[in-house]
């Protein structure tokens, strides 16, 4: 198995001349990144009635922006890569697009766009290039820009191979920290070849979409974060344990398993008998 291209140099020099067109010319590659683009822009849950503008962050060159073009949408795009984003001007995609780092944040104006989306590129910047590049720090500027240029209520959808639940956690915590609310959407939890994690975030209230492929809840990318997070809470006493345990059981008898009666003991704090 050929290792991550993430290990092998920054995207910058990776995506070079030779890599940024073999990239593009790869019909695997575009069926696949046609297929991310679609689903990332289905979770948008964009208006049918109306063009959007959106932010296309790590368009490389110009697979997903055609994607969005298809849809009848308006797009910026952002790539680190001049090579990559002079394979997208020899294409003559529609969109316009900024030689630019999206660890260092996103330079647009409060509020311009309508969503955003990006297809494998975020875990990039989960590993450091330099001395100065801290993953928690890079990926906290742009969520935090993101957020700013984002109009109120819309989405932003990240597609992303992370290499371990590590960096899952870091790109949500990171994106919880900057305002977003969302989560964790796995499509096809069970394949290993067709499994797909989008990260969710929307900038107002609403519902997280479900995957294509249900998986229950204990085996879920989301639902461990979910629980590492409630988990920090009861110990910081923000969510008093009685409620965490009478959900906990009320969620176990839907299961169908046993579970002990209710009572006033429920949950009490024990003394410090052995």
């Amino acid at each position: 198995m050929s290792k991550r291209p993430e290990h092998q140099a920054p995207p910058e020099v990776y995506y070079g001349v030779d890599e940024a067109r073999k990239y593009t010319q790869n019909s695997r590659i575009i069926e696949v990144q046609e297929k991310c683009t679609e689903r990332a822009l289905e979770l948008l849950t964009l208006p049918d009635d109306q063009s959007c503008l959106l932010l296309d962050l790590g368009c490389g060159s110009g697979l997903s922006g055609e994607a969005i073009t298809d849809q009848g949408h308006m797009w910026v795009g952002m790539d680190i890569s001049s090579s990559m984003l002079d394979v997208a001007m020899d294409r003559e995609v529609e969109g316009d697009m900024l030689l630019a780092d999206i660890g260092n944040g996103v330079p647009f104006r409060p509020a311009m766009f309508d969503g955003a989306i990006s297809i494998s590129a975020v875990q990039w910047l989960c590993y450091s290039d330099s001395a100065a590049h801290k993953p928690a720090k890079r990926l906290y500027r742009l969520f935090m820009t993101l957020f700013a240029s984002l109009a109120r209520g819309s989405r932003a959808v990240f597609q992303f191979y992370p290499e371990n639940d590590a960096q899952v956690e870091l790109i949500v915590s990171q994106a919880m920290r900057a305002g977003f609310t969302g989560g964790l959407v796995v499509d096809y939890p069970n394949s290993t070849r067709a499994k797909k994690i989008y990260l969710v975030l929307m900038t107002g209230g609403g519902t997280l979409p479900r995957g294509l492929q249900d998986q229950n809840e204990s085996g879920s990318l989301q639902a461990q974060y979910q629980r590492r997070e409630r988990m920090k809470q009861i110990r910081s006493g923000k969510v008093p344990k009685r409620a965490w345990i009478m959900h906990k059981k009320e969620r176990r008898r839907k299961q169908g398993k046993e579970v002990r009666r209710d009572s006033k003991f429920t949950g009490r704090k024990r003394s410090g008998r052995f």
